[in-house]
């Protein structure tokens, strides 16, 4: 690293040239950090629906190509710029797609903990359940999507200790794999007869769940989850980022009774503080994460890997680089 540190260096990354194409091994030339950039070696990393929504994305201000995909890493500091103190060459580092910079100038004027330079994606579950909705025991849950943000806001919710846990998704296999989380209850919109999803929730919990959560990315969705709440207080937490681009439409006249419709950006998180405290909690055995880990590859495989997330067939992916 001592050899490499100020200068441009020459690497492999899997770079998509065009929405929806297959991924292209090929090299490219990374800069030297700059006055408060990192440098990373990545070891390992995996893929969220975040980087299928934008692969398949026709090119916008949010999806330009050709681009490198990936925020889910570990990696190793290589080199560091100026004024960066936290971390040192030689640490092993998870980055994150969220600043926690606490004094930049973006959050001092905004009076915010998140830095705007940094791009949109949905956020981990384990927060969301934590943090944003903060979810009491014997509360009731309903989350609209089983992928691995959905779980995670099971595993969340379990951890609290709600009472039942009702997921919602259309893939019969998640259902197993909910149970897993703490899942109780499950719902198949398409195995509903006459009766709608939100019905099928009221009669589950007997007037509506206390928090729905939506993990899928779908206007639609969001009201479906809105629209199961329990009125006089129930909380809706938006996670999932819209895939189309749709806007919300809700009855306002839901809105008066009580409930309310929030989102969720990186579940509230606080990277510095607070990844550390799930990282203890997992040591603790008290978080469960091997569980989501469904598959391993090598890096040359990565295009293996967005089609079996595409297919449903996976909720985190390990690629690993060596």
């Amino acid at each position: 690293m001592e050899k490499t540190a100020g200068k441009p260096i020459r690497c492999r990354a899997a770079v998509c040239r065009a929405t929806g194409e297959a991924l292209v091994m090929e090299e490219i030339e990374v800069a030297p950090p700059k006055a408060y950039e990192v440098r990373i070696k990545i070891l390992c990393t995996s893929l969220c629906h975040t980087d299928v929504t934008l692969w398949k994305m026709p090119s916008s201000p949010i999806s330009i190509f050709p681009r490198i995909f990936g925020h889910e890493a570990v990696g190793v500091v290589e080199s560091v710029g100026e004024n960066v103190t936290d971390v040192k060459e030689g640490e092993t580092v998870v980055p994150v797609f969220l600043a926690n910079c606490e004094d930049c100038r973006d959050c001092k004027s905004k009076k915010s903990n998140m830095c705007t330079s940094f791009p949109f994606s949905a956020a981990p579950g384990v927060g969301a359940a934590w943090k944003v909705a903060d979810v009491e025991a014997g509360s009731t849950v309903a989350i609209f999507g089983l992928g691995a943000v959905g779980l995670a806001v099971a595993e969340g919710a379990r951890i609290r200790g709600v009472s039942k846990i009702i997921g919602v998704d259309l893939n019969p296999e998640k259902f197993d794999t909910g149970k897993k989380f703490g899942v109780t209850d499950f719902v198949n919109p398409k195995e509903c007869g006459d009766k709608s999803v939100s019905e099928v929730i009221k009669e589950i919990t007997d007037g509506g769940a206390d928090y729905c959560f939506e993990c899928v990315g779908l206007a639609s969705v969001m009201n479906d989850a809105f629209t199961s709440c329990r009125d006089g207080w129930g909380k809706t937490i938006v996670l999932g980022a819209e895939m189309h681009g749709a806007p919300l439409s809700i009855n306002t006249y839901e809105l008066l009774r009580g409930k309310s419709i929030e989102g969720s950006l990186f579940g509230g998180i606080k990277a510095k503080t607070d990844i550390p405290l799930l990282a203890q909690s997992y040591l603790n055995k008290e978080l469960q994460l091997d569980e989501f880990i469904t598959h391993e590859i090598n890096f040359e495989e990565i295009n293996t890997a967005f089609d079996l997330l595409s297919q449903g067939k996976s909720l985190r992916c390990i690629i690993w680089m060596d």
